[in-house]
């Protein structure tokens, strides 16, 4: 796969469906997560509607550059936010990585893309539309939420087990992977796909060190309340009615503040894509990037 060199001294991994005549769908991941949780047949399902689709790797995660040694407190960080208290420093922001993918359109030539982020990427979309908006033709957020502390929280025992150490070993961390599927689609969670993606992940890159950095940009970053409500940018926020990791009211609420946003709530849709939604998900987005196109 290709990789590219951006303007923020990243190297980004990526790779393209469709052809790069077609218009640009940006596609920008969640917490920890790689880019191939995009997955192949979703993104060329994309692609058939005549888009040019780009996914690509974050900062500390899958095989972009990966910020060794950099520690964060978290602890220290979450009280100062909860707090009200200055917040201390951090190896990077939600705008440092919502730069790095602005260099990566860079990189591709590309001037104005639809973008389109699922959970911490749904926050890194926002940040791109609010910070880079001649760049942005228009946004897709997709189970994320705003950075007010009081929406989309998850429930104790979901947030218990995202922050818990992963297993180390390749064995530990497949066997342990179902208790993700707290926060999946309670009609369509499947222990066997979810162990065979936790394979191929751990096989990609596994690199937990990523996590706490990624974390800390996200508390570090604040809400984007008042740059939300000036967008100026075809939205579309879609969500699901059963998330328990970032619950319904983060999408409700992002929502609420872009104006003429457009809210898809799904039902039987947790915190993540499922592949019997698929259809109802690419109909939703070539319907939104024709009327933004």
């Amino acid at each position: 796969m290709p990789r590219a060199l951006v303007t923020t001294g990243m190297e980004l991994e990526y790779d393209t469906f469709g052809s790069p005549d077609d218009p640009t769908l940006l596609l920008v991941m969640g917490f920890t997560a790689q880019m191939t949780a995009w997955d192949d047949t979703f993104c060329r399902m994309l692609a058939d509607g005549g888009f040019h689709v780009v996914r690509f790797d974050n900062r500390d995660c899958g095989l972009s550059t990966k910020l060794d040694g950099q520690q964060v407190d978290l602890g220290e960080l979450m009280t100062a936010v909860f707090s009200g208290q200055p917040v201390p420093a951090v190896p990077y922001t939600l705008s440092d990585m919502a730069a790095d993918a602005i260099g990566l359109l860079d990189h591709l030539g590309i001037e104005q893309a639809h973008i389109m982020g699922a959970s911490m990427g749904g926050m890194i979309v926002q940040t791109m539309a609010i910070e880079h908006p001649t760049r942005v033709r228009s946004l897709i957020s997709v189970m994320s939420m705003p950075g007010e502390p009081d929406v989309g929280q998850p429930a104790p025992e979901v947030a218990a087990v995202l922050l818990s150490p992963p297993a180390t070993d390749r064995q530990g961390y497949i066997d342990e992977s179902p208790k993700w599927m707290v926060w999946q689609s309670k009609k369509h969670r499947d222990e066997q796909k979810t162990k065979d993606n936790a394979a191929a992940s751990f096989d990609r890159s596994f690199y937990p060190e990523g996590g706490p950095r990624q974390m800390a940009a996200i508390y570090a970053s604040g809400a984007r309340t008042e740059g939300l409500q000036q967008l100026d940018v075809p939205t579309l926020v879609i969500h699901g009615r059963d998330d328990t990791l970032i619950t319904p009211s983060g999408g409700l609420r992002t929502a609420e503040l872009i104006p003429g946003a457009h809210l898809l709530l799904v039902a039987d849709m947790g915190h993540d894509m499922p592949e019997p939604l698929w259809p109802l998900f690419v109909d939703s987005i070539h319907g939104h990037l024709r009327r933004a196109g």
